[in-house]
């Protein structure tokens, strides 16, 4: 029984900005992602708090909505077999100086907060943040 699935990437401003975007889409296609869509877009601060609304009551919500919608971000449909967890192990911690060696965070992320990606955490957000950036 085969488990494809989808999940929704995020190259963050500070991998966009350093130019990191077509590395770090090798990146999952070595790893057996298919990238189904992908776009480059800038969220105004209203999207990014909308966006991150299950993180609305956390004390680090302003400065995340702040540094989303700082810069033109790429966003990405993968999919493949266990697309999320795979996908979650290839990012790495979210913070990068415990990041496992190899994994994306390790090798481009500055800091805690900019960490250069962003993955769905389950199926349930998956769809959301999916059909967040692409409704048709």
């Amino acid at each position: 029984m085969s488990n494809l699935e989808q999940t929704l990437s995020i190259i963050k401003p500070d991998a966009v900005e350093r130019n990191l975007s077509e590395e770090i889409k090798v990146e999952f296609k070595n790893k057996g992602f298919k990238i189904l869509k992908d776009k480059k877009i800038k969220l105004e601060k209203h999207e990014a708090e909308k966006f991150y609304q299950v993180h609305q009551t956390k004390p680090f919500y302003d400065d995340l909505c702040s540094y989303l919608s700082s810069g033109p971000i790429v966003v990405m449909i993968l999919e493949k077999e266990n697309a999320i967890l795979d996908n979650r192990k290839l990012m790495g911690a979210t913070d990068p100086t415990k990041a496992d060696d190899g994994t994306i965070r390790k090798k481009y992320g500055i800091s805690i907060d900019k960490n250069s990606v962003h993955g769905s955490d389950s199926p349930d957000n998956a769809k959301i943040e999916i059909d967040f950036f692409f409704k048709d």
